[in-house]
């Protein structure tokens, strides 16, 4: 027998339950590892199902959004819905990829992953609140310049400050565990909530102020400020509890943070793109219904 291995270079051991491993066997373990890797299973269920939901949503109405961006010709609209869209895939990546925080050898392509996704949903926080500030009448190719110029250079400024943080001295910036008590990581993350506290705070009280009249007159954008303000306040807190290393700042974290990747960009969508696509849809009937009268399809009514 042992002649016959060394011939053929083949073990000849049988498996216990006397039948070989099949093609496949593993693959539930390896799932439920994925799955639950890192932060749990209900923390990735909790990130991974809303952004499934909100992208298979977006790809559903995507014939229609994009006849009526088509039709209405808004630059901002059309720039805003593409980067929505871009946006919204790198976050489901994000959201599935968890397990790359925890696995040896994945660091850098976490960290790439996640300046990334955080960048893209900063520019548009960001733009979507210099659109706010230009007031009720912020339209056309010469508002979306200012838009973008504007939160172009405040993203790429924070981008460039997290990579040389996060890959020249490798703060782990985007590695959330119980143990990461580093301080200038979380100094760094008080700073920034800090800062977007305080712009969402400033135009919650512009609300109530006699600037109230330079801000869009409309109730979502208000409910969006608010639920902003609120998210940041709290992320603000849970950043000051883990810099001072108290173990309940870590469930507060990861709490802010399924609410802020897996429901801000349906708030955004809800805000910024519905209301339009709405007037979009009665604008079109409108046309539609001119036409049809044009062409004496009614005529037969007053007969």
């Amino acid at each position: 027998m042992k002649g016959l291995e060394q011939i053929s270079g083949i073990p000849l051991a049988i498996s216990p339950d006397g039948h070989p491993p099949v093609d496949g066997e593993g693959s539930g373990p390896v799932l439920s590892s994925w799955v639950s890797e890192c932060h749990g299973i209900w923390y990735n269920i909790a990130l991974i199902v809303p952004s499934v939901l909100f992208v298979v949503y977006l790809a559903s109405q995507a014939r229609r959004s994009f006849a009526k961006l088509t039709y209405g010709r808004s630059y901002i609209m059309i720039a805003y819905y593409a980067l929505l869209w871009f946006v919204s895939i790198l976050n489901l990546l994000w959201c599935a990829l968890q397990a790359w925080q925890c696995t040896p050898g994945k660091e850098f392509s976490w960290n790439m992953l996640s300046l990334f996704t955080k960048s893209g949903m900063l520019f548009l926080e960001v733009s979507l609140v210099a659109f706010l500030l230009q007031g009720n009448h912020a339209s056309g190719v010469e508002a979306l310049t200012r838009t973008f110029v504007i939160s172009g250079v405040i993203v790429s400024a924070d981008l460039l400050l997290k990579a040389l943080y996060a890959f020249g001295f490798g703060v782990p910036l985007f590695i959330d565990n119980s143990e990461s008590a580093n301080r200038v990581k979380w100094g760094l993350w008080i700073v920034h909530k800090l800062l977007l506290t305080a712009v969402y705070g400033l135009i919650f009280s512009m609300y109530h102020s006699k600037w109230r009249e330079r801000l869009p007159a409309r109730p979502a954008f208000y409910n969006y400020i608010c639920a902003m303000f609120l998210l940041n306040l709290l992320s603000l807190f849970a950043c000051v509890l883990m810099g001072n290393g108290a173990g309940f700042g870590f469930w507060w974290f990861n709490l802010t943070t399924i609410c802020y990747h897996s429901l801000y960009l349906p708030l955004l969508y809800v805000t910024f793109l519905a209301d339009f696509f709405q007037e979009e849809d009665l604008r079109l009937e409108n046309v539609y219904y001119s036409e049809m009268k044009d062409a004496g399809f009614f005529d037969s009514d007053w007969d």
